[in-house]
């Protein structure tokens, strides 16, 4: 296998060798999946060192909801929320940060803070996020997403949308390039449940080896979102064992990282799935 670097900041992930598990630290009061459990900043790191100790490659924290129907938070408001826990963590683990953020002001702040890498659900729709990776030399997530969080849930229709979502990560690659963000530290998400209706998000987790063949590590999110309540009924808290199936199916068609919000029981997965297809 063709070895697949991804960049952040000084170091070099492998992807190839292994499947990385992002575990996601939402600082906010209105997660769909952890409500409010973090938002305090003490319990926001203790629960980070927790997810490194159980496996977590990278931590993804995040300071703004972007749940279907919500409201976007002031870049400063979002900068307070998480600065804070960053620069703690990064302190304490050698587990390489990321900041989950739309914000070029607010990934400076968390870069600054010692994040190395940005994942952005709005694929540097900020004038300034290009400018702002390039600058820190850091890791830069591109997700497709319809629309803002606030709407993308109303009516998403596509004529083919695994085509269309490949042409746009594809697109937005080039555009990073352009300004300057080194191939090399480009990384590309679907957006499963981000402007998706559910055949949308089956479409996409089918057919994920399309992203892959763009070369660049692909991160991808089924962590309990609401297309595995509608296959099953299950609650957002109930829905892990959902989560490990469409997990086990995108890493078994090549996806390379997996945000998952349960890291203990994703990194078995993950390994699973690794010592039968990597063999």
């Amino acid at each position: 296998m063709e070895r697949l670097v991804w960049r952040v900041g000084q170091r070099e992930l492998d992807c190839s060798s292994r499947t990385l598990v992002m575990g996601v630290l939402n600082v906010t009061p209105d997660s769909f999946s952890d409500g409010g459990r973090f938002f305090d900043p003490e319990a926001a790191v203790r629960h980070g060192l927790e997810m490194a100790a159980e496996g977590a490659d990278l931590i993804d924290v995040g300071g703004e909801s972007t749940r279907p129907g919500s409201e976007a938070v002031p870049a400063a408001e979002e900068g307070d929320r998480v600065v804070s826990v960053i620069k703690r963590l990064a302190a304490e683990l050698d587990v390489p940060i990321s900041i989950d953020t739309r914000k070029a002001e607010v990934a400076e702040a968390a870069l600054d803070a010692g994040a190395v890498v940005v994942n952005d659900v709005s694929a540097g729709a900020d004038p300034r996020m290009f400018e702002v990776a390039r600058a820190a030399e850091a890791g830069l997530v591109l997700m497709h997403m319809r629309g803002d969080p606030k709407t993308m849930q109303e009516e998403p229709r596509y004529d083919d949308v695994v085509r269309e979502v490949r042409e746009f990560l594809a697109r937005r690659i080039r555009d990073a390039e352009e300004a300057g963000v080194g191939r090399e530290r480009l990384a590309v998400d679907p957006g499963i449940g981000f402007g998706k209706a559910l055949q949308h998000n089956l479409a996409l987790m089918r057919h994920v080896d399309v992203l892959v063949s763009l070369g660049r590590p692909v991160l991808v999110g089924p962590s309990r979102k609401s297309f595995i309540g509608a296959l099953t009924g299950a609650e957002a808290g109930e829905r892990f064992p959902g989560t490990a199936a469409a997990a086990s199916h995108l890493v078994g068609r090549g996806a390379h990282i997996v945000r998952a919000h349960d890291v203990r029981g994703m990194v078995q997965v993950v390994r699973v799935v690794d010592g039968i297809v990597r063999a």
